[in-house]
């Protein structure tokens, strides 16, 4: 009887720590599994930038096939305002604009700030667009309710993201803010390459 006993006070005791251990760990909420970040596409999309008080909006057509992208960024009315072109391994970038003007630069940033008025951090949003961080960089996170990237923290910058239902893994709405200068970009179309 004392054998039988010690026996199921030990199995008391095991299944007390275990549901001790099961109120006391965490919920998380589920992770959605974050895109490749530097994955080939195609997007169209529009694209807004304010800084200050100077806005400007129009489309555009990017084509990312690493280490190479090519922006076009047109009015609203289809004209093209600027191509821009840049390749990461040999840190040349060139910007075309409408009336035939060529620029090179060493970065994104500065070609972007001559055509929109406005330094775009390319490199970084080749991963932000679909909603994953820039590789090797620091960053902070914060999911929603699917695990997927709600707000992003990276390199200056504060990505929100709105998906097109509960059921979209990637971002269709993207505002990027930094400092005075506010960045939105609607996908309206997506492809891999």
């Amino acid at each position: 009887m004392g054998a039988r006993r010690r026996a199921w006070k030990v199995a008391a005791a095991l299944a007390a720590a275990l549901l001790a251990a099961c109120a006391a760990a965490p919920i998380q909420s589920p992770r959605a599994e974050l895109p490749t970040a530097d994955a080939p596409f195609a997007i169209d999309g529009r694209l807004s930038v304010r800084r200050g008080t100077e806005a400007l909006a129009g489309n555009f057509t990017w084509r990312h096939a690493p280490p190479r992208d090519d922006l076009i960024v047109s009015s609203p009315l289809g004209q093209t305002m600027a191509e821009i072109s840049g390749d990461a391994s040999t840190a040349r970038y060139e910007l075309r604009r409408a009336d035939g003007q060529r620029e090179v630069a060493q970065d994104w940033s500065a070609l972007t700030d001559r055509a929109l008025g406005a330094p775009l951090p390319v490199a970084g949003l080749a991963a932000w667009i679909v909603g994953a961080p820039r590789a090797n960089a620091a960053h902070s996170l914060e999911p929603d309710a699917a695990g997927r990237t709600a707000v992003l923290r990276q390199d200056g910058w504060e990505i929100v993201y709105a998906y097109a239902d509960a059921e979209a893994r990637l971002p269709m709405r993207l505002q990027l803010t930094q400092h005075d200068l506010e960045v939105r970009i609607v996908v309206l179309q997506r492809n891999s390459l």
